[in-house]
């Protein structure tokens, strides 16, 4: 798959180029909240290089979905005055789609690919020469005439986006100089996040408003996000100029999130968990086929926050619901 005029940005048009489903997405690391160790490594990383007019090292970036893994990229490619183009595991079929990309990257390219652990393996395996010696073997015929070409390509930095960091092999993995976890955020800085969201849409809301909302996120800036404009058609249908806590309450009851930011899915999930299972272990696959839903949104959407809240426990034996799980799943 050869990059296209709408993935590749030059550093010229990278600030004013971003889709106008993108702009909630912060443009300078002093927009972006939340993941402040993450900010602060990625800096003097980004600095160091500069000073040393050097290429940054690889940086692979893992946590949950919608945490900002592709706004952190190209905010990183933006502060290095350098093109950015993005690209994902799944999309990459062939080891020809990639050989595309690289040998025609321009010096410096920070290259992004979302979902990496997804990456076919002899794909994969072309980026190890790419990412160590800025190189790939190129193998011409077959069979006892084969001949290898390595073929330099210009420096460049991979950024590599995965909610599943054990999927990577080994060898990708360490060939990652800088490897960073994002977690969950707190609901004072989605807070700040919906507030900026807010006025950049030309939404009122008050403090309280906010802070209501973050709450019922799942520590996810894109699910708060998604979660105002909803908040919004609600209030607007129903007359109201600004968005308070009662206002956010009523119109997030109407979608299904409850006070503890759990919605349908998370309840079915754990109802399953308790009528179908006595409270588990059980595995994924089971569950997965019980809700008739894939495993892996299971484990990259749905679990994780059930897990960080204490809710459910993984054992070797499978998932089964927490004291706190069992106090919700019998409610009412």
């Amino acid at each position: 798959m050869e990059p296209n005029e709408a993935d590749l940005l030059t550093p010229e048009e990278f600030p004013e180029e971003i889709p106008d489903a993108n702009l909630l997405r912060p443009r300078t690391f002093d927009h972006y909240v939340g993941q402040k160790d993450v900010i602060d490594s990625l800096k003097v990383a980004i600095q160091a290089a500069l000073l040393r007019e050097d290429t940054l090292d690889h940086i692979l970036l893992h946590g949950p979905p919608g945490l900002g893994k592709t706004t952190l990229a190209a905010l990183v490619a933006r502060a290095m005055g350098v093109s950015f183009l993005a690209s994902s595991g799944p999309a990459l079929e062939k080891g020809g789609d990639l050989v595309g990309i690289l040998t025609r990257l321009a010096p410096g390219t920070l290259l992004f690919i979302d979902e990496i652990h997804r990456l076919p393996r002899p794909v994969e395996e072309i980026l190890y020469s790419a990412m160590e010696d800025f190189s790939i073997d190129v193998v011409f015929d077959r069979g006892a005439a084969a001949r290898t070409f390595r073929h330099r390509i210009p420096p460049f930095t991979l950024v590599g986006a995965t909610t599943r960091a054990g999927l990577l092999s080994a060898p990708l993995r360490d060939r990652f100089g800088i490897q960073r976890d994002l977690d969950f955020y707190q609901p004072p800085e989605l807070a700040r996040i919906l507030e900026r969201s807010a006025g950049i849409l030309g939404i009122g809301i008050d403090p309280e408003g906010s802070l209501e909302i973050g709450r019922r996120s799942r520590g996810t800036p894109r699910i708060a996000n998604r979660l105002l404009k909803r908040v919004r058609d609600f209030s607007q249908v129903n007359g109201h100029s600004v968005i308070s806590r009662d206002v956010a309450q009523r119109a997030l009851r109407m979608e299904g999130i409850d006070d503890r930011g759990l919605n349908r899915i998370d309840r079915r999930f754990i109802e399953t968990i308790r009528v179908v299972y006595n409270g588990g272990p059980v595995g994924i696959e089971a569950m997965a086929a019980t809700l008739q839903m894939d495993p892996d949104t299971l484990i990259d959407v749905v679990e994780p926050y059930l897990l960080k809240e204490g809710y459910l426990a993984r054992t070797p034996a499978g998932r089964r619901l927490t004291a706190s799980g069992w106090e919700i799943a019998t409610e009412g």
